[in-house]
This record gives structure tokens, C-alpha cells and sequence, in this order.
């Protein structure tokens, strides 16, 4: 009996440090963290989306008809300026060459027979200028045909990689048909566009830019090594959009660009003055971003917020919040509108140096 007094006292021991755990754990949790925007001297990132192009990428055609008698290339493989990719069968272009060039021939022998004659006196010097004029044009006619045979030999105007190859041996090409396409991916561009507040911010703080190197993240998320810069803005604003298309360049000695590619140009903004806020307080609601704002009787109220720029974990604040407010850091996701709550004030900066987390 005295055994179990025991065994009940220690049961009933265990029960009352369980209960008050669990409710100094309950006061705990009934505690969220709150704190203020700040001001600060800082930048952020700012991602454009952008269109990959080669430095020089261009369809190649035939410029003449004929049937396709070789191809001397594969598909991504890379050729140097003036090498052999095709060839049309130029046997018809070859005879048309003979044909000229034995007209030249006669046109020469009437050239001599002409000056012979003029200069006994037997003909004018005027058949003789006809003879000459009869042999410029010969010759004119085998210059062109020696082009036209040129033209049956497709030949790669500067170093690049071959695109896809429509077209088969024997395939009857038309004069103008699409052979291919080459790249010259040694080096890359990068377009996108900016809005004019943007555009003119650039322009006129170029001394407070910060760096003019910008980086590039690619379709996987991943950033490319290398780092580019902005070379051309062109000359007008696009009137449906009001943007205008920057150009930077990056360096592609890997070849891992390729013209068609898109990603995101990552450009650094300095700015002044920023309001900063931790990204784990904010919510998103259909493409909006809000924070809770606790007022004066620690009751929370829901506040659209628009956000300027993004540094790792904070958000830079363009409007809807200024440094006076409190705002709900955690448990964002655990309260609603016009809940009442008791909470725990952190100071801005040592937020902002203990941050990791997103919201919860």
C-alpha cells in the first residue's frame, strides 16, 4: 500500500511539472517576435529577363538551284571562315563557264582580225572599237559564270557552329532555300529591357551606378561564371511597352551559351536612404506582398506593401510602411486580421544580422 502512495505522488509530480511546461511553453509560443523597418545605406539587385543572341548568327542560303551533291559538315560541329559546307552540282554552271569563255576566245580572234584590218585601212576604226566592246562583254560573261560556279560551293563566311540541316543529299535546292544556320558563340549578348524611370536613373547617376559589371543567372537558377557589361542602349523606347532594350556582353570561351538561350541579367542598384524589411515578415497574396502592422493595443492589421528591390532575405520597401511601424517578423503565417497579440520587440540591425530563415 505504501508502495503505491509512492508510485501515485510521483505520478502526480510528474503531472503538475508536465502541466507547467506546457504552459510556460504555451505563454512562450504566445510571444512573436516584432520589429521596426529600417533606413539604410545599401544596394540591391535588380533581375531583368533577358534574350541570349551569338555575337554574328546568320541563316546561310544557296544562291543557286541544283541538286544537292555534298554535305561536308554535321550538325554542332564547329567550322572555320572559308570552309566547304555544301555543295550543289555544278556540272550545268561548268558548261555555262565553257560555253563563255569559248565566246571569249572568238571575240578575241575578231578583236585581232579588226585591228589588222584597221590598220590597213580595210575597215574603220570603228568596227574595230565594236570588236573590242564585243570582247569586254565576253569577257564580263565568263567573269559571271565563273561566280555563278563559285556559288555552287557553300562556303562558311566566318568560324561558328553549325545549326540543323534541313536538307538531304539529292534534295533539289531552290535558289534562295535555307541550308543552315551558324553561330559564331564567341561571344554572347544578352538583351532586355528597362523602364524609362530606370533608363534615365542609369543615365544620370553614372558616377553612383555602382559597378559596371552584371551578372547572369541561366534557366537552371545556377549564375554563369563570367561577368558582363552593358554596352549599347538603343535609341528609342519601345511606345507599347516604354521600356528600351539594353545590350550587355559576356564571354563565352566554354561555348555554354547558345544564341536563343534566355536568363535573367542581374544588375546592381545602389540606393540611398532604403527602407529595408526582413523577407520572412512579409506574405504574398496573388502576386501582392503584405506584412502585418501591429498597432498601439498590440492588435494586427494587414498592409499591401510594394517592394522595390531584393537583397538576400530583406526586401527594400518603395511604399506602404515607413520606419515608425511595428511589424509581425514571425508568425505571419499563424495570425490573422485583428488578432491580438503579445510579442517580444527586436531591434531592427540585429534582425537584419541574424537572418536566415523565411517566413513561418
Amino acid at each position: 500500500m505504501k508502495r503505491i502512495l509512492l508510485f501515485a505522488g510521483f505520478v502526480a509530480l510528474l503531472c503538475n511539472l508536465s502541466c507547467n511546461q506546457k504552459k510556460e511553453t504555451k505563454e512562450e509560443e504566445g510571444k512573436y517576435a516584432v520589429t521596426n523597418p529600417v533606413r539604410i545605406d545599401t544596394s540591391f539587385t535588380k533581375e531583368y529577363v533577358s534574350q541570349i543572341r551569338s555575337v554574328r548568327n546568320i541563316e546561310i542560303r544557296a544562291q543557286e538551284k541544283g541538286f544537292l551533291q555534298n554535305i561536308y559538315v554535321d550538325e554542332g560541329q564547329f567550322v572555320q571562315a572559308g570552309q566547304l559546307l555544301f555543295r550543289i552540282m555544278p556540272k550545268m554552271y561548268e558548261a555555262e563557264l565553257l560555253k563563255a569563255q569559248s565566246e571569249a576566245k572568238a571575240a578575241e580572234i575578231e578583236l585581232q582580225n579588226a585591228i589588222t584590218l584597221a590598220d590597213k585601212n580595210i575597215v574603220s576604226k570603228n568596227e574595230q572599237a565594236m570588236a573590242q566592246a564585243k570582247l569586254d562583254q565576253a569577257r564580263a560573261e565568263v567573269a559571271l559564270a565563273k561566280l555563278h560556279l563559285s556559288f555552287t560551293d557553300i562556303k562558311a563566311p566566318f568560324s561558328g557552329t553549325i545549326d540543323r540541316i534541313p536538307k538531304k543529299l539529292g534534295s533539289l535546292i531552290e535558289e534562295g532555300e535555307l541550308m543552315t544556320s551558324l553561330s559564331d558563340n564567341s561571344k554572347m549578348y544578352a538583351y532586355f529591357n528597362v523602364s524609362e524611370p530606370e533608363y534615365l536613373e542609369y543615365q544620370s547617376n553614372k558616377s553612383g551606378r555602382g559597378s559596371n559589371t552584371i551578372s547572369l543567372r541561366l534557366a537552371n537558377s545556377q549564375n554563369y561564371k563570367y561577368k558582363g557589361k552593358v554596352e549599347v542602349i538603343e535609341s528609342e523606347f519601345d511606345s507599347e511597352t516604354g521600356n528600351i532594350a539594353f545590350r550587355a556582353s559576356f564571354p563565352n570561351s566554354d561555348k555554354l551559351l547558345k544564341n536563343g538561350e534566355t536568363g535573367k541579367v542581374l544588375m546592381t542598384v545602389p540606393v540611398k536612404n532604403a527602407l529595408i524589411i526582413p523577407q520572412k515578415a512579409t506574405y504574398e497574396i496573388q502576386d501582392k506582398k503584405y506584412v502585418f502592422v501591429v498597432d498601439k493595443n498590440n492588435v494586427v492589421k494587414s498592409r499591401e506593401i510594394k517592394i522595390t528591390g531584393e537583397l538576400p532575405d530583406v526586401y527594400v520597401v518603395q511604399s506602404g510602411i515607413d520606419e515608425t511601424d511595428k511589424i509581425l517578423l514571425e508568425g505571419v503565417q499563424k495570425v490573422n486580421d485583428d488578432d491580438k497579440i503579445n510579442y517580444v520587440y527586436q531591434k531592427p540591425l540585429y534582425v537584419l544580422s541574424h537572418l536566415r530563415l523565411k517566413a513561418e
